[in-house]
């Protein structure tokens, strides 16, 4: 059942982010087992509560049991500025943000694999659903591949770290699925301090995100009109309670009776608008994103190339031009409609990923980007 991964085939001093949950805690125990020099590393990221000192409390006992040191670093000062003041001004501004792959390369694999290195650690392990290839890629390039367990390959998330970082991390679930996970920890006789699933968005209670933006983020914008696009032009039919609630593709909680279902095609931050429109408008052929995040040089590339924009969503094929250092997609058949702060991730048939980037806005038909 287990396919342990090795972290370039040899014993090392290595840091494991360890959350609490089932998923870091075999990952922990995996490391151990293959021989390396373990410590755990527990960041905190949240304001102080409770349940954080009592996962804290249950980590500090695990590892003790596997004699195994625990180091706990405060973070919160950083995630607070590179992930949740984020998160708050990009819904501002009307966009719709991705705070894992915000935390992934500023915290997990930024300042937390820093403080790690100064502990001592030669590399870092999370327990990520996703896999390395470190001997077949483009060129011998340590590449970024989709885990075993499709349902929670988590590469998507991670399509942004720096290409040098994933020599010196290794992801020990990689090739595991979620489902034995409980029975592997069972075998080691090991209990997480949450056995739960982790909540979407860490720092977002009961996953309502609006309900936190109300209560965390001053001078969101107010309502404004919402507008259903037509073969005749835009006819306003109501307004809606602040563009922040809403996101692009969303159908769902619209409170709108049409001849048909709407979707929301657009944020207009400058008329502070919120357009609708039909399934077939919703759909586009492409999208342009902001700076890209390249594993592999764009002329290394192969010709069929496949592009996800949602962590749920199944990759399209696609043609990906790189135009001023961003990404120029254009699908092969209409997609939905990507959200401007989502991620776009670049895969090759084989699972790895060849690039990641911000989605700027969905191209319309005849734009060539």
């Amino acid at each position: 059942m287990e396919e342990e991964t090795r972290h370039q085939g040899s014993s090392m001093r290595v840091a494991a982010a360890v959350s609490g949950g089932m998923d870091s805690l075999l990952a922990l125990a995996l490391l151990q087992e293959q021989g390396h020099e373990v410590m755990a590393v527990h960041g905190l990221f949240l304001p102080a509560a409770s349940s954080q000192s009592s996962a804290a409390a249950a980590l500090a006992e695990q590892c003790r049991c596997l004699g195994i040191a625990l180091h706990i670093l405060d973070l919160r000062r950083e995630f607070q500025v590179r992930v949740t003041d984020v998160f708050a001004a990009e819904y501002r501004a009307g966009r719709t943000p991705n705070p894992c792959a915000l935390c992934n390369p500023h915290i997990k694999f930024g300042v937390l694999w820093e403080r790690a290195q100064e502990l001592g650690a030669e590399g870092l392990a999370t327990g990520h659903y996703a896999r390395l290839n470190r001997e077949h890629g483009y060129g011998r390039r340590t590449l970024l591949q989709r885990g075993a367990d499709r349902g929670k390959d988590q590469s998507y998330f991670l399509s942004l770290l720096p290409a040098t970082v994933l020599k010196r991390i290794c992801f020990p679930l990689g090739t595991l699925h979620k489902r034995d996970v409980p029975s592997a920890l069972d075998r080691r006789g090991l209990t997480p301090a949450h056995p739960g699933e982790s909540q979407e968005i860490c720092f977002i209670p009961d996953d309502d995100y609006r309900a936190w933006l109300a209560a965390n983020v001053p001078d969101l914008p107010g309502p404004g009109p919402m507008l259903v696009r037509t073969p005749q032009g835009e006819r306003q039919v109501g307004q809606h309670g602040g563009l922040w609630r809403y996101t692009q593709g969303q159908r769902r909680g619209l409170g709108v009776a049409w001849s048909e279902p709407l979707y929301v095609l657009e944020k207009d931050t400058v008329r502070n608008a919120l357009v609708l429109g039909s399934r077939e408008e919703q759909l586009c052929l492409g999208c342009e994103t902001g700076p890209a995040n390249l594993f592999v040089p764009v002329q290394d590339w192969p010709a069929d190339l496949w592009v996800q924009t949602r962590y749920r969503q199944q990759p399209g094929a696609a043609q990906v031009a790189v135009s001023s250092g961003r990404l120029v997609i254009r699908w092969q058949e209409p997609e939905e409609r990507p959200a401007p702060g989502q991620v776009a991730a670049v895969y090759d048939a084989e699972g790895q990923v060849l690039a990641g980037a911000w989605i700027k806005r969905a191209l319309q038909a005849g734009e060539t980007g």
